[in-house]
């Protein structure tokens, strides 16, 4: 496995790269945003461990760049920026993990693990479909009707997990666990926003609607009202 290490503090970074190459990870290290690009733009990565206050531009800006080149490996934030809006607007950006600091070593390899192997797994699967709805998760693409449907990283994981799951009712918090590895409090109404955004996009085109409400329960997409 190969990552690259977007650090500024020399002595975080060198902890992580010893901690990570004692497992038999390769790691480069960029110390600042604009190199890290030129980094991630040249060579391939498995893991990108990507802090956010970094010099040059942020790790929030960078990770947008990377996914707007169509860069899809897998990021994890790592950073000491740990409110929910900071979280969220990581998510936003592209980011696939988050993870606050301090943070233990073994946690944080663990993560590495987890977002590897899923990469690798959802390239054996590379195509979720229901009814004229499909995502390439190698690609990330989505279509309906053979038409390309533009989602913001946050609305392609959700409707990932609702495909994934299809027929499966998700209410608000379980989403948020899923997608974000947190909950909100039952005031927010985040998860509402993202979903009838997500829902104009794919079924407001469209005759058959797909994501439907079940009032009191959550969310489901399936072919059946």
């Amino acid at each position: 496995m190969k990552i690259l290490l977007v650090e500024d503090d020399p002595k975080i970074s060198s902890f992580i790269k010893i901690g990570l190459e004692s497992n038999d990870v390769l790691v480069d290290i960029a110390y600042e945003g604009t190199i890290a690009e030129k980094l991630v733009t040249s060579k391939k990565y498995d893991v990108i461990i990507l802090d956010v206050v970094i010099p040059g531009i942020s790790g929030f800006e960078l990770c947008k760049n990377i996914r707007n080149k169509n860069i899809l490996t897998p990021v994890i934030m790592l950073t000491s920026l740990d409110s929910v809006d900071d979280k969220v607007q990581g998510f936003d950006c592209g980011a696939d993990d988050y993870l606050t600091k301090p943070f233990s070593f073994q946690e944080l390899l663990a993560r590495i693990k987890a977002l590897h192997r899923r990469n690798r797994e959802e390239m054996v699967k590379p195509t979720l479909k229901i009814a004229d709805l499909e995502i390439d998760s190698i690609t990330r693409k989505v279509r309906r009707a053979g038409k390309e449907i533009r989602l913001t990283a946050t609305e392609y994981k959700i409707l990932e997990l609702l495909l994934e799951n299809k027929e499966k009712v998700f209410d608000r918090i379980l989403i948020a666990e899923k997608v974000w590895g947190f909950s909100f409090n039952s005031g927010t109404n985040i998860i509402d926003v993202h979903i009838n955004s997500l829902r104009k996009k794919i079924d407001k085109d469209f005759g058959t609607r797909l994501l439907h409400t079940r009032k009191g329960f959550g969310y489901v997409l399936s072919e059946e009202g």
